[in-house]
C-alpha cells in the first residue's frame, strides 16, 4: 500500500496495488498494521455510508468532544472531490483546508484524525462514499460549519451543488470557537 503524508499534520492518503485479471480487481482496504505504522489510529467502532448523485455536497461535519472522530474514507463506485478543515486551536494549519479526489478505480483511503471538518462533492452518479468511524455518532456532539464560507476560500469546483437544508443552515467559521485543542 502506497502511503502518503499530506501538508496538514496527521492527515494521510493510503493507495492500495490493485490486482487486476479477466475476473475483474481485487486490493487490499484496510490494513491496522500499515495504517498505525503511518500514524492512522484509531479503535474503529462505527461503518456508515452515504449514496449521492452527481453534483451532491456534503458537509463540513464533525462531531464534538467526547465524541470526536477519527476517519478512514473511501470510495466504493464513483469519485468525489473529499475536503477537510483543520480545526485544532493549537494546529500551525489551523484553519486551513486539503482537498483529495477520491476514486474507486484507484482504492484510495485518506484518514483523517479528530479535530477536522469533513465534506464531499460528488463528482458521479451513484457514488457510494465509505466512512470508517474510531468513535460512535452522538447527535449531540454533531457539529458544522458552511460549506461555501467566504473565510475558508474552499474552491469546491461545483456550480449550483445539491446541498441540504440541513448544511445550507451551517454557522460560518468567522466567530466559529473550536472545541478541539
Amino acid at each position: 500500500m502506497e502511503v502518503k503524508q499530506h501538508a496538514l499534520a496527521g492527515v494521510v492518503e493510503f493507495t492500495p496495488r490493485i490486482f487486476e485479471d479477466s475476473r475483474g480487481i481485487f486490493f487490499e482496504s484496510f490494513s491496522a498494521r500499515v495504517m498505525a505504522e503511518a500514524g492512522a489510529v484509531g479503535e474503529w467502532v462505527q461503518d456508515n455510508q452515504s449514496s449521492s448523485g452527481l453534483g451532491v455536497l456534503r458537509g463540513l461535519h464533525f462531531q464534538r468532544p467526547p465524541y470526536s472522530q477519527a476517519k478512514l474514507v473511501r470510495v466504493a463506485t464513483g469519485r468525489v472531490r473529499d475536503f477537510i478543515v483543520d480545526l485544532r486551536r493549537s494546529s500551525p494549519t489551523y484553519g486551513q483546508h486539503l482537498s483529495v479526489e477520491l476514486d474507486s478505480r484507484r482504492g484510495n483511503i485518506l484518514y483523517i484524525p479528530t479535530g477536522f471538518a469533513h465534506g464531499f462533492y460528488a463528482l458521479q452518479d451513484d457514488t457510494l462514499f465509505l466512512y470508517r468511524c474510531s468513535d460512535y455518532y452522538e447527535p449531540g456532539s454533531e457539529g458544522g460549519l458552511c460549506w461555501n464560507d467566504p473565510t475558508l476560500n474552499i474552491n469546491w469546483h461545483a456550480t449550483n451543488p445539491i446541498v441540504s437544508d440541513k448544511d445550507k443552515m451551517l454557522p460560518a467559521f468567522a466567530g466559529f470557537e473550536s472545541p478541539f485543542a
